[in-house]
Formats: structure tokens, sequence, C-alpha cells
């Protein structure tokens, strides 16, 4: 006696999580039941199958673990997956066990078929590619995406992309479902479809970058197709460049190995490092490619103020406004500067203004760049350039926003919170006061943490326009012979 179970193509493990209940209860064995789905043909000897059982002998219980097993297996279009699962269903039943026997030979077959599944949600995950649908006047943004999973997955990967992209409204399309997040509620429909064109302006402008950030030197053509199996490409735009960026690899490394200089010993490197460029200005600063960040920033960002400030006022690094501006300090965290000093009688045109790091470090997502916090190297090369400004203006005090800030002026960054308020002799000899930067305030996210630290940033500040006042404080000056005690 033979029981066919066809499942449907959304809802599918269900589907046979109710029928694989209901037969295993009534001791139905393995080679008595034949799987499918909905609408695919019989063979030509297959019957039409005896009714469900209706009474049961037994009840199944199963490992927590199985449900989640069970659930990639009634995903994969491996031929007798279904078959699979049933038959560690009834084993699990007798032998509790089984799935921590990896040596087993049923449970290793049902190992074997979810790793291909959690490898195709994996790689679901790293290609789907959408693009921006949003009609004029829409309240969220709308994205569409088409992709070709090898097996049944959709269902299973929803969860991750409701999570990544709760604050917009999506589509995936694949050949066989459509699934859909819009206002926050996710639908699954099962339909035949056609591969999308979604090519886009922006695509053109994404070929350009991924062709210049190419590195031949480090292709591994295994390891690249291994991670980026070929059948994706199709719906990768930049994938239309890889097969000549391969062809041209061999031939671009031996021009990068014949234009690079020759390198000098290192005792010789320490001792050029030590010198001062003489002949170097502030107004080089325009030309620097000291370090990568040169070539993706809009523009370097120099200082700005009077040449004589009392003051100096040194930041990060400039943000997505400064680099578009080419000023220092006018974003969100500028104006937050800029207004607590407006109350405690810090003028800041009357002090020079500038970054550790004169170029905008980001991250591109989208179409947004997301602020990235500059490394020590980073730092280290644009050192030249921030004491070629304290050596230019000659401050009285520097004020230290912040610890990219504390690390360029005193050579440590750490524990600045602990550090805030406090003035320390800093690398150039001048007198630092440290304290965050104003973008700390603008990160907290309950307002008793903005108040408290809006509070202590207000009186850094105060402390600060007080101190530049006081006619004793100078460049050639030490902590131990200045005469107020405060100093810690």
């Amino acid at each position: 006696m033979t029981h066919r179970v066809a499942l449907p193509r959304l809802g599918t493990f269900h589907a046979w999580r109710d029928a694989a209940r209901q037969l295993a209860n009534a001791g139905v064995s393995a080679e008595n039941v034949t799987w499918s789905m909905e609408g695919a043909p019989k063979s030509l000897f297959e019957a039409d199958g005896e009714a469900m059982p209706t009474t049961s002998i037994r009840s199944i219980t199963v490992p927590k673990e199985f449900p989640q097993l069970a659930k990639q297996l009634c995903a994969s279009r491996i031929r007798g997956a279904f078959d699979v699962a049933y038959q560690l269903l009834i084993r699990c039943a007798e032998h509790p066990n089984v799935l921590a026997n990896r040596s087993d030979p049923l449970n290793k077959a049902a190992q074997d078929i979810a790793k291909n599944i959690r490898r195709d949600m994996h790689k679901m995950k790293a290609f789907v590619r959408f693009r921006e649908v949003t009609p004029e006047g829409a309240a969220r943004r709308q994205f569409v995406s088409w992709f070709e999973p090898d097996h049944r997955i959709e269902e299973l990967i929803a969860g991750f992309f409701t999570r990544r992209f709760a604050d917009m409204d999506w589509m995936i399309v694949t050949p066989e479902v459509t699934t859909k997040f819009a206002d926050g509620i996710l639908t699954h429909g099962a339909e035949v479809n056609e591969r999308l064109d979604l090519s886009d302006e922006t695509e053109e402008l994404w070929r350009t970058y991924y062709a210049n950030i190419f590195n031949p030197a480090r292709l591994k053509i295994k390891a690249m197709q291994s991670e980026m199996p070929k059948k994706y490409w199709k719906n990768l735009p930049e994938a239309t460049l890889i097969p000549g960026l391969i062809a041209q690899a061999e031939a671009r490394v031996l021009a990068m190995r014949d234009a690079a200089p020759s390198l000098p010993p290192m005792r010789a490197e320490h001792i050029l490092e030590a010198l001062p460029d003489r002949a170097a200005t502030i107004d080089d600063l325009h030309n620097c490619a000291r370090c990568p960040l040169a070539g993706h920033a809009t523009q370097v960002v120099p200082g700005e103020g009077p040449k004589d400030a009392a003051l100096m006022i040194v930041g990060e690094q400039p943000g997505d406004l400064e680099d578009l501006a080419g000023r220092p300090f006018v974003g969100p965290a500028g104006q937050a500067f800029d207004a607590i000093a407006a109350q405690v009688g810090l003028n800041r045109q009357a002090a020079y203004v500038t970054n550790a790091v004169k170029h905008f470090k980001f991250q591109p997502r989208g179409k947004r760049r997301i602020h990235q916090r500059p490394n020590t190297s980073e730092v280290s090369h644009c050192q030249f350039w921030l004491n070629r400004e304290i050596a230019d203006v000659r401050p009285r005090l520097i004020l230290a926003l912040g610890a990219t800030a504390a690390l360029a002026l005193t050579g440590n960054g750490k524990d600045i919170t602990k550090r805030q308020g406090t003035v320390e002799i800093g690398r150039a000899g001048v007198p630092v006061f440290l304290t965050t930067h104003p973008a700390f305030l603008l990160r907290q996210t309950s307002d008793a943490g903005h108040e408290a630290a809006e509070q202590r940033f207000r009186a850094d500040l105060a402390q600060v326009a007080a101190m530049i006042e006081r006619p004793w404080l100078s460049v050639s000056g030490r902590a131990n012979r200045y005469p107020d005690r405060t100093f810690r």
C-alpha cells in the first residue's frame, strides 16, 4: 500500500510536516510513501496511491534540532530529499541521538543536503542586487531584484531581508516565487516569472568603480569563482568586465612592478621620516597623495581661520558635507559645536579650525557615504600637514576634539572620556585641551545621556574660552611651569 503526497510550492515544509506526522504516527514505513511537488507529472508505472491514514498507533517525538534540519531538506531540489527527511523522522523517533552521530549514513546524507541549502542561502545574501524603483511622491523607498536560486529557499531566506531592509519596500523575483515586503508586511506569491531587465544608469558608475579597485596582483581565479560562481555573473553588472580584467592582469602586474619605486634601506627610511620637508607648504596640501584616502574623497579639506589665532581647534576628519563644501566643521557636528561655543562665548571665527586627517574616509552604501574612522596609518600620513599648520599658526592653545585628534596631537588616542577636560603638552610643545568630538553628542540615544554629555562638553568649551584670555599661556611653556594648578 503506497501513499502519494503532493506538496505545494509555498508552505512546503508545513505541508510535509503535517503529512509526515500523520503517516509516521500510523506506522507507515518510508518505502510506502512517495513524495512529490504539486503539478509534477507521475511516472509511467506510478499508481494514484492510497488515502492518508486516519488512525494513529503511536505519537512521534523528535529532537529540537530536527525541525530546522527538516525545513532545509524540504527546500532542496535534490532527488529524494523528502524521502531522506521522512526516513530521518522515523529514525529520530527510534534513536533520539541520531542527529549527533555524523557517521550515521542517513544523518550524513541529510547534513550534506542541508549544507547545500545553507550555501545557496549564503549566495543569495551575497548576490541579490536591488535597483531603486521609487515613484514620485512615495512615502517609502522601493526596490526590486531578480535572483535565480538553486533550491526553493525563498521562504527560508525572507527573514534575513526583512531584518536587513526593514526601512524600505522591496520585491525579490525568482523564476517561481515573488517575495514582497511593503509597509512592514511580508508576502509570497507562487508564480512563473521571466528574468527581469533591471539595468539602470548607476550600473556604468559601479562598473567604473569596480574596474578601478580591481587589484590584479591579488587575483586568484579559482578562489574568486568559488565565492562568485559563473552562474551568478549574468545578474551582476560588473561581471562583464571580469574576463577582460583577468586577461589583462598579468600585464598590469608587470607594469606595476616596473613602475614601483626602489625603496631605501629601513635605516634610511627612518632618517627621512624624521627630517622635515622644508620645501613643502600648506598650499601643497591640495596635491597630497600620501595615503589612499586622496583617491576616493571629493577634495582635500584644509584648515581655515586667522593665521595668528591664539586657539587652534582640531577635529577628526571632514564629513560628507565638509567633503562636498571643501570647508571644515560645516556639517551636523560642526553646527552642534558652533551652537554650544556661542553659548559660552567661544568665538570660532577667531580660532583656526582644522582636522587631524584632511580627506573624507567613507564606505559607499547605496547612494550614501557612511563615515569611517581613520586608522593609525592614515593619521600618521597626515601628521605632516597638521604639524605644518601648528608651525604656521603658532597657537597658544589647541583644542582636541575626540580620540583621533588626541592621537595626532599627543600620540595617545585612548581613554578620551577619562582624559576629557584635562590639558596635556602636545608633540609640538603646545598645550592641548582634550574633550570629546561634538559628534559624540549626536550619537547619544537617550535624552539623559545627551544632556549629560552636552553639559560636560559645554563646561569644557567654557574653560577653553577662559584659558585663551590668559596672557601667560604661551607655546614655549611646560605643564609644571603654568601657574594654574587645575592642569591635570
